[in-house]
Parts: C-alpha cells; structure tokens; sequence
C-alpha cells in the first residue's frame, strides 16, 4: 500500500504547488483529518507546520459539530481574516482540509476560484486511491480463496492510516 500512496502523494504535491503558484499565496498545506501533514508548498519555513495542522484539523472538527448542531451536514470552507495574514480551509472528499495561508497580496476571490480547482483535482485523486485500494483487497481476498470481511468496503480510517503514517 505504501507505492499506492506515494503516487496519490506525489499527484496532490503537485496541485499543492500550482495551487499556491496561481493563487499567489504564501502557503498551502494539505493534511489529514487528524492533523498529518500530507503536502506543503510555499513559504513554511517561518511556520510551525506540526502545531498548525493539528490547530487547523481540531478548528474542523469543532466547526463540524457546530454544523451537525445547525443541523447541516458540513460546513466545506471557513475563512480567517487576519490584520497581516488570512487563512481559508477547505475540506476535501470529507478526508483532507486544504489550508491556504494569504496576504494582501492576493484576495479571497482570487483563494476562492483556485481552491475550488484544486479541491475537485485532490477529490478524483481520494475516489481514485479508493477504488485502488478496495481492488487491492479484493484480490488479496480471491487469492486467500474467500471475501473480504469488509465486503470490499473501504473505511475512512483504512483511508486514515494511509495519509497518515
């Protein structure tokens, strides 16, 4: 499984960088619910990547239940505005967020349009990684000569342990 996420891996690093080239951002991370870095681009030097991820992970689980309170089913984007610096979140395919870090260099608008780019590109790249993997089990499970106890079902913490090892 590990040759299947590098591929994955290596697909969403690339749409990290363009995404931070066309949007002119200062940096873009790309982690996993729980907090793991799966991609960075830009100007992260300065910043406590570690720390940030697990702030920006536990911002959407929080505002997740704040959505299942109102009752909606997710909230997909939130937006900070800083007096320096803004950050939009995005959640993509309910597996990863996509965290854009700006300035006044750019503006959300500009954030806006290229995110909902690279979060369509990052979506068919997870349903890919899926599909992939349910296959790898049902093979797995024709050569052990019975199925799947998951019925070929892939879970999002099968998808979890993935992204974030």
């Amino acid at each position: 499984m590990e040759m299947l996420f590098e591929e994955e891996q290596r697909q969403i690093q690339a749409i990290s960088d363009r995404l931070h080239r066309d949007s002119n951002s200062l940096a873009v991370l790309v982690i996993n619910k729980d907090g793991q870095e799966i991609a960075r681009s830009g100007n992260t030097s300065d910043l406590d990547v570690t720390s940030l991820s697990s702030l920006f992970a536990g911002n959407v689980a929080a505002t997740s239940e704040i959505a299942k309170l109102l009752k909606e089913e997710e909230f997909g984007g939130q937006f900070h505005e800083g007096s320096k610096q803004n950050v939009h979140l995005s959640v993509v395919a309910r597996r990863a967020i996509l965290v854009v870090l700006f300035d006044s260099r750019t503006n959300l608008g500009l954030v806006r349009l290229r995110v909902r780019r690279a979060t369509e590109e990052m979506t068919k790249i997870f349903e890919r990684l899926v599909k992939k993997i349910q296959q790898q089990q049902e093979a797995a499970a024709g050569e052990r000569g019975f199925s799947s106890p998951l019925g070929g079902e892939i879970t999002d913490e099968d998808i979890d342990k993935l992204f974030g090892e």
